[in-house]
């Protein structure tokens, strides 16, 4: 039974005008709230502002499914939860826009009332042909006296990022997980921020931050399944089908993830919505710069294959990346699907998925398999030119390239370096092949990322309770310096490598026998834009050895990987600035010798 007060109320509440939105909508004179349950016959709002009494806070029928009240004894700060009824069943449901949650298994929160209504602050995204990214977890990238990581102690660590030349970090999962530790790819509430790592509040500070240094922020998210534990979406009013997930979920076949029978149904509005809904909040409610999307495959079809196609995933993916084109230009979208698929980047108008890039399988499969093999007579240059080569709709920048990510180095994979060398402190041959790693992904065609500690030789293994250990940062402060050069190069920010952004590349040098490879990469061509990079995959120095050069005249050293001034292991082969003969070699009218030491990289450009 309602008390008189409580009909009172409720009626001059129909009255009103609805307010637009999801979830908890907090204003100036209390809370409206909306949720989507198509089959309960009754919904109301249960909280701290009504003692939790259900039938209190009935809400009304506002049609196709969609419940609604606007309480005036409701404020932000209040916990919260929807009581459904459905025949005989009695659900309290978290609700599934909610944007903070006491945590995963707990009640939904009403966020303050100018959360979201920040102006962004000015930024501008760099060039997707000028940006270096470096993945981060923000539980294990600051770990503060053994607990888990906040986004207040990344924050402390972005200068590093900084001063290294990183200008885009890509978080993996923040959504609201089951408990603190977690990579964040078993999203509990998609909409809430993980408390553990400091709520919504704390991850606007972070962006803010990151952006006050110059460095954009790409969210990672999970839309090819959800949980598959604390999930209060899962039979959410009490609908089913086969005993499977509700109106959130497909309810037959394609349900089967590796995860759990819990993928989303793109195909009903509604979800539809609320996964878009999700895509942009990232964009507009906390600026971030773009999102990565986990294993798009899952989305576009049901088994890692192409044989049983969705293609109501495929045509989500569609609307989404177009619409953040359309609405954000610049702002970057990456698919991980790693089948090297070019339609994932092709437009939309095409019959593409309107990603902007997408993480290459094609890259860093054959790459870590030449710098991991013992036997340098197994290494196969040939994989290597076309690793390097690889593009998709001739857009050298529609591919992420790298050789660590957090799927590379975990479930039976480790760090690079650990790969070739399992102890803590790796010797000669692991250190040497790692930077020969990090020298072909920053200076291959497409866009590089870092994995967390990769610039330090962080080891091992990756774990979600397993923080990095910045005394490496100091102890291998070379390596950093190593890296530092590396994007410095990349980014030319000498002003004379302007070809490590451009879209040309072409690999003219491939000696399998003595391991060597030769790559020129160009923008425009000449004088401070043609960069020579020559990789020697093999152990040994090469002296005088002949290479052929696209122009006359000097072309000087400017980095040589096999410097002891990155690392007393190095072999400290000595090499210089070499003058171009007009003697035809390798396709190119000109030649010079070059002196290279073992597992090594050189890379020249001409001054202007």
């Amino acid at each position: 039974m309602m008390d008189s007060a409580n009909v009172a109320r409720q009626s001059d509440l129909r009255t009103e005008q609805p307010l637009p939105g999801m979830g908890a909508i907090p204003h100036a004179e209390g809370v409206a709230f909306r949720v989507w349950a198509p089959h309960a016959e009754q919904v109301s709002v249960i909280g701290d502002f009504n003692d939790w009494q259900a039938g209190s806070d009935l809400c009304s029928q506002e049609g196709n499914g969609f419940w609604y009240a606007n309480l005036a004894h409701a404020k932000p700060g209040d916990a919260y939860q929807y009581h459904l009824i459905n025949g005989e069943q009695q659900l309290q449901r978290i609700d599934p826009y909610a944007r903070l949650v006491t945590h995963s298994a707990g009640n939904a929160l009403v966020p303050d009332l100018d959360l979201f209504r920040a102006p962004a602050a000015e930024f501008k995204m760099p060039p997707w042909n000028e940006l270096v990214i470096y993945e981060l977890h923000i539980g294990t990238f600051n770990s503060i006296d053994g607990k888990v990581g906040t986004f207040d102690s990344a924050i402390a660590r972005l200068p590093h990022l900084q001063a290294l030349g990183i200008n885009a970090v890509e978080v993996m999962p923040i959504a609201e997980f089951a408990g603190d530790y977690s990579w964040g790819y078993n999203p509990a509430h998609p909409f809430a921020v993980e408390r553990a790592y400091g709520g919504p509040a704390a991850f606007q500070r972070f962006v803010a931050a990151a952006h006050a240094l110059g460095i954009a922020v790409i969210v990672d998210v999970v839309y090819n399944h959800f949980g598959p534990s604390d999930i209060s979406l899962w039979q959410f009013d009490g609908w089913q089908e086969n005993g499977k997930g509700g109106i959130y979920f497909y309810n037959d076949w394609r349900s089967t993830t590796p995860w759990g029978d819990t993928r989303p149904d793109y195909g009903r509005g509604e979800v539809r919505q609320y996964i878009f809904d999700n895509a942009m909040m990232w964009l507009e409610d906390y600026h971030a710069d773009g999102l990565r999307y986990d294993m798009t495959l899952y989305i576009r079809s049901v088994e890692a294959s192409t044989q049983q196609m969705i293609v109501e995933g495929w045509s989500l993916l569609q609307w989404i990346n177009s619409e953040v084109a359309r609405r954000y230009p610049g702002k970057i979208t990456i698919a991980e699907d790693l089948q090297s698929s070019a339609e994932l980047t092709l437009k939309h108008e095409d019959g593409g998925a309107h990603f902007s890039s997408q993480w290459d399988a094609a890259f860093v499969h054959p790459v870590r398999a030449a710098l991991i093999e013992m036997d340098d007579a197994n290494r196969a240059m040939p994989a290597v030119r076309d690793a390097l080569l690889k593009r998709y709709n001739d857009d050298a920048f529609e591919r992420v390239v790298y050789t660590e990510s957090h799927d590379e180095v975990a479930n039976g994979k480790q760090r690079l370096v650990s790969e070739i060398d399992p102890n803590e402190h790796p010797g000669r041959y692991a250190i040497k092949r790692a930077c020969l790693g990090a020298a072909l992904v920053m200076t291959a065609p497409g866009i590089p990322m870092l994995f967390q500690g990769q610039e330090f030789l962080r080891d091992q293994w990756f774990r979600d309770d397993r923080p990095i250990d910045w005394q490496r940062a100091e102890d291998y402060a070379g390596i950093v310096a190593l890296h530092r050069d590396l994007i410095q190069l990349r980014l030319n920010r000498g002003g004379h490598a302007a070809g490590l952004s451009g879209q040309h590349a072409a690999v003219y040098h491939v000696n399998d026998d003595a391991k060597v490879i030769v790559m020129h990469r160009w923008k425009e061509g000449g004088a401070g834009d043609d960069v020579i990079v020559v990789y020697h995959f093999a152990e040994g120095r090469l002296e005088d050895y002949a290479i052929g050069l696209p122009q006359a005249g000097e072309w000087k050293l400017r980095l040589n990987s096999d410097a002891t001034i990155y690392h007393a292991e190095m072999d400290d082969t000595v090499s210089g600035d070499v003058i171009a003969k007009a003697e035809a070699r390798d396709g190119q009218a000109f030649s010079a010798a070059v002196n290279i030491g073992a597992y090594s990289c050189l890379i020249y450009t001409q001054a202007q």
